[in-house]
């Protein structure tokens, strides 16, 4: 569960992480990508969830952000549809909050949380 955030901080299984970062998590496994970067900053594409769409979870929570400065392509989109992956996309604090609430159900799962702006 992810127990604190705030602007550039978040907490996930009591380690904090200062960069912006991937979660999958299902009932078999969990992976974390810690420093996710992505192709353009502030403009999520496909390429730079490849590790996402390869877990193939039921749910991909997009966090966009303190301010919800993070624009996503629509190819995105397009590309969690086509794998049966529902996409929801939040400014970060509700991303996270939203993360949880899924997280709490078991299902498949990957948050995707830019930290910052």
């Amino acid at each position: 569960m992810i127990t604190h955030y705030s602007f550039g901080t978040l907490t996930y299984k009591g380690k904090t992480y200062n960069r912006d970062l991937i979660i999958l998590v299902s009932p078999k496994e969990e992976k974390i990508f810690a420093n996710w970067w992505r192709k353009e900053g502030h403009y999520l594409q496909v390429e730079d969830l490849e590790e996402v769409f390869s877990f193939k979870p039921q749910y991909l929570i997009v966090g966009t952000g303190a301010s919800g400065v993070m624009r996503i392509d629509p190819k995105v989109k397009e590309r969690a549809e086509s794998l049966g992956i529902i996409l929801e996309a939040f400014p970060t604090e509700r991303a996270v909050k939203r993360f949880n609430e899924l997280l709490s159900q078991g299902v498949s799962l990957a948050g995707a949380f830019h930290l910052t702006c």
